[in-house]
């Protein structure tokens, strides 16, 4: 079988590696992907060639040792393995919450590996996914979440699901019909952060003062589930949409625009989206629990406990060996910053400037603003979690490299370095507690996405597997989905086009 340089070059470069090792000897593999990565590579000097060259055979080391390992896996589709498969599930639809993976996913995975008993636990539950999927299978789950905007999204559904009554039922169908916020009197100011100022259209930040001020008239359970409609909508009704690191501003919004003004498209009148919303959960709840008739024939399901904070804090109080699976997806290492993304939702549930700030700092390192945490203060016991991540050659190769792109002046932003090693040691200590919590001969599953800075590809995958390996978990699997996640416009200008894996990755507990 024979290829040509442009055939090579266009293959995503871990099933390249994968392609070269059934051709060639290793070393011959090895220096035939270090070619082509170099060809990709323009306007870079020979210290930063050597690094990445460093880095690459690094990665290709790493990528040997888990060949066998390295699954291709069809059936995981993009789809799956993120949000969109939620979007016409009853109950799921209700938050677009777009960091999610799928109760499809969770439901794949619990029939795959023939988990069918025992208690499930997801230390970053967000909205909840895992915890509903699982207990729809009579599992009893955990879960923990620092969002105050996850934690409201799984009471709220958990309230719905479980906690209602035929007059809540009513009441809720009343707001639908009647519509209060247009009789009542009572007004309750919408709070607001430096990030959220402005926006709403004037008419329609009246009407959500007037839905917040009416809603008081009900009992804690009516409101919790008003206002978690409200929150479902911010974005359709706002000027804004979330677009990773920071909130987008429409045109209209009157704030300054960049080179090229940004239109969201139509912006929902408050009414009409309101509604609609609480028309979806309505519809929702009658077609899931048998009619109108509330509740004569809810299924059996596992129990839902929820810790509210960080799992770092969290997760050391846990007994030992009390988890049969874990499920999860923490935020990647992509500088995505929820606190900015979800700024409309967390100013209505009261998070001030403060309170803002140091949800950021109790995040994973995730942000280029994250600060350095002491883990051993917060943890004594993690000295084996850190050691795994000092001793990770590729990780070190990594940090090494920012370090001197951050010395050189070439990183668009100094926090990087930072924010990386942050995460790797953080992902370390979380990984160590999971092993811990979980019974012996466990499974643990986690979504994740690579990522790539200044030019160098980062293996989140193999890194964390290899950390993983360390701390006494077994790597069965790492499932690779079948379309690989494109580097930004900038990262293909300088450094070629170079797909980056999503993946799933399946530990055992040994």
């Amino acid at each position: 079988m024979k290829l040509s340089s442009t055939q090579l070059a266009d293959k995503p470069l871990f099933l390249l590696k994968k392609t070269l090792f059934d051709l060639f000897d290793d070393n011959v593999a090895d220096n035939v992907c270090l070619d082509i990565t170099h060809e990709n590579q323009t306007d870079i000097s020979i210290e930063q060639q050597t690094a990445l060259t460093e880095i690459e055979a690094l990665d290709h080391k790493l990528l040997q040792h888990f060949h066998s390992k390295i699954k291709l896996q069809p059936s995981l589709t993009r789809q799956l393995v993120s949000f969109q498969a939620n979007k016409p599930r009853p109950s799921y639809r209700w938050y677009k919450y777009k960091e999610a993976f799928s109760a499809a996913l969770i439901e794949y995975l619990l029939s795959q590996y023939g988990i069918t008993s025992g208690k499930v636990l997801d230390p970053f539950a967000g909205s909840g996914t895992t915890l509903f999927a699982a207990s729809a299978y009579g599992l009893d789950t955990d879960g923990i979440e620092l969002l105050p905007i996850g934690q409201q999204i799984i009471s709220a559904r958990k309230c719905l699901e479980r906690e209602f009554t035929k007059k809540d039922f009513t009441s809720l169908n009343r707001w639908i019909t009647d519509h209060p916020w247009h009789k009542t009197k009572t007004k309750k100011t919408l709070p607001s952060l430096r990030i959220t100022y402005g926006a709403y259209p004037k008419e329609t930040l009246d009407s959500i003062e007037r839905y917040t001020g009416a809603l008081q008239q009900e009992n804690e359970r009516v409101q919790l589930v008003l206002q978690f409609a409200l929150l479902c909508v911010f974005e359709s009704i706002s000027f804004t949409r979330k677009d990773g690191q920071y909130l987008r501003w429409d045109y209209r919004s009157g704030r300054r625009q960049g080179a090229r003004p940004f239109n969201k498209g139509d912006i929902l009148n408050f009414d009409k989206a309101i509604c609609d919303k609480l028309n979806d959960i309505f519809h929702d709840l009658q077609s899931t629990n048998g009619d109108s008739d509330l509740f004569p024939t809810r299924i059996l399901q596992g129990n839902i406990n929820l810790f509210n904070g960080s799992c770092l804090d969290i997760m050391p109080t846990l007994p030992n060996r009390s988890y049969k699976a874990i499920f999860t997806s923490p935020p990647y290492c992509n500088r995505y910053d929820y606190t900015r993304t979800y700024a409309l939702e967390l100013a209505l549930l009261d998070i001030g400037e403060k309170e803002l700030t140091k949800l950021r700092q109790e995040m994973l390192s995730c942000t280029v603003e994250n600060r350095a945490k002491d883990l051993l203060q917060i943890n004594p016991k993690w000295t084996n979690a850190i050691e795994a991540a000092e001793s990770q050659e590729l990780l070190q190769s990594i940090l090494r490299y920012l370090e001197d792109e951050k010395a050189q002046g070439r990183l668009n932003n100094n926090g990087i370095p930072r924010m990386v090693r942050g995460y790797f040691y953080e992902m370390a200590c979380v990984i160590s507690e999971c092993k811990r919590v979980l019974k012996p001969n466990s499974l643990m599953f986690m979504v994740n996405d690579n990522v790539r800075y200044a030019g160098a590809s980062i293996s989140v995958d193999l890194i964390l597997s290899n950390i993983a390996e360390k701390l006494g978990f077994k790597v069965e699997n790492i499932l690779v989905l079948p379309n690989g996640k494109g580097n930004s416009s900038q990262q293909m200008g300088k450094h070629g086009r170079n797909p980056l894996r999503k993946c799933v990755y399946v530990w055992r507990k040994i």
